[in-house]
């Protein structure tokens, strides 16, 4: 069976996926962009036009992003900002051509008919538990692993209910103090996965949990 799997996932030193205040103009709230700036910084994310990224630790952790995936599954507030659902015109953040190239399952309570983007990518809206999610997502990934794309919510749903193979979590050393936890009320996951921890010179720390036989 194909696996479910957690990539590039930010979060603060106390925990925090996303900061508080989230709107059209800060996808991440009081946060900005500091979550992701490592991420910003290597040659994966620059691309072939704008030389001079980084190629250590975090480069690596940033390719595996789309290896092997055929399908995206992702919360309501990762696809738009609070009250996008009222809005017909609304397509995601990523304009035209988004990022993940594969069936792409919303999970929401304000379905809407698909959407097909360019690149390869459909945005699909789902009234569905976890499970059912997984399931339609993974029929659709034909024998692909699915990502489980955040935000910190939505994994932790998937986390509770056991759904989750592999999970790449990236500790950036800043404190928010509100917003989105991504560890509250699942104690004791660790004892489900090995763990594994990568210290980066960029100051983030890599913790990544593998499902045994996963």
């Amino acid at each position: 069976m194909s696996r479910a799997r957690v990539h590039n996932f930010s979060i603060s030193l106390d925990g925090f996926g996303t900061g508080e205040g989230q709107s059209r103009d800060e996808p991440f709230g009081h946060a900005g962009e500091r979550l992701h700036e490592w991420m910003f910084a290597t040659q994966w994310w620059r691309g072939p036009d704008e030389p001079g990224g980084s190629s250590g630790v975090d480069d690596a952790f940033t390719r595996l992003f789309d290896v092997g995936i055929g399908a995206e599954i992702m919360g309501a507030g990762k696809y738009g900002y609070p009250g996008w659902h009222e809005d017909p015109e609304w397509k995601g953040w990523w304009g035209a051509n988004p990022p993940f190239h594969t069936p792409t399952f919303i999970l929401t309570h304000h379905t809407r008919p698909s959407i097909e983007m360019e690149g390869g990518t459909t945005y699909h809206f789902l009234n569905a538990s976890p499970a059912e999610a997984l399931e339609t997502a993974r029929k659709a990934a034909e024998g692909q692993d699915v990502r489980i794309g955040g935000g910190a919510t939505m994994i932790r749903d998937f986390l509770a209910a056991g759904l989750i193979d592999y999970l790449h979590v990236v500790v950036v050393p800043i404190l928010l103090g509100r917003g989105v936890r991504l560890w509250d009320g699942i104690e004791g996951l660790e004892k489900d996965y090995q763990v594994e921890t990568t210290s980066s010179p960029s100051g983030v720390t890599h913790v990544t949990f593998t499902r045994a036989g996963a």
